[in-house]
């Protein structure tokens, strides 16, 4: 009982640490935008495998994320900057769309192909950058290191299992947060969506800027402390 108590102590602290990070209420509005032509059922099926990436990237993240940083030269600024550009192009994108043929009609839906039903934003933006974004893949890297250090005494096999349960967790809320995404689009109707697609590509605008802000600064403050 107590080694289970340990468990869920360290899973807890770990949701504690990640979940801010990953915001899934911010993957939500993400969806929102970019989904509300796509079918039902492809956007439970995006909802499902954006889950399944999410703790892919975040297990690899932990267990090897140092060991590919190092192996391509990649630095946490330089993984800011470039999930920032990543945000920043997507914002664009959802806040000036491209104009286009309109959306069909209900009745029409299953007779002519809908373009959003081969659209997969799946992997991006909903789990990286969105979920496990440069913050989160920069706090797991980080906190990996000092895990196994075992500061709170916990069992081995508790320190085996907690990295793998909290992303497990995260994952699961992530998923019932977007399955409720299609419950919102039929209270907001089209246009309620286009305003929230445009509300969210100017909010992923100042934050792929901030990344890149954080980035750069990152740099400057590294550079100045080695002189």
């Amino acid at each position: 009982m107590t080694s289970l108590l340990q468990l869920v102590q360290a899973v807890g602290l770990g949701l504690v640490l990640l979940l801010p990070l990953a915001n899934p209420l911010t993957t939500v509005a993400l969806l929102l935008g970019l989904a509300g032509n796509m079918p039902r059922a492809r956007r439970n099926q995006q909802s499902r495998q954006a889950a399944i990436y999410t703790f892919s990237i975040m297990t690899v993240a932990f267990y090897g994320g140092q060991w590919v940083m190092n192996t391509f030269g990649i630095s946490i600024p330089g993984l800011r900057i470039a999930g920032g550009l990543i945000v920043a192009f997507i914002g664009f994108r959802m806040l000036f769309p491209a104009s286009g043929a309109p959306s069909p009609d209900p009745e029409h839906k299953n007779a002519t192909h809908n373009p959003h039903a081969d659209t997969n934003i799946a992997f991006v933006p909903l789990a990286m950058p969105s979920t496990a974004g440069p913050g989160t893949i920069a706090m797991i890297i980080s906190s990996a290191s000092s895990f196994y250090d075992n500061p709170f005494g916990f069992a081995p096999w508790v320190m085996l299992a907690a990295p793998v349960t909290t992303f497990l967790c995260i994952a699961i809320i992530l998923w019932l947060c977007l399955l409720s995404a299609g419950t919102i689009m039929k209270l907001t109707g089209k246009s309620g969506i286009d305003a929230i697609s445009r509300l969210m590509g100017f909010l992923l605008v100042c934050m792929g800027i901030q990344f890149i802000i954080n980035g750069i600064l990152e740099i400057i403050t590294t550079q100045a402390a080695a002189v």
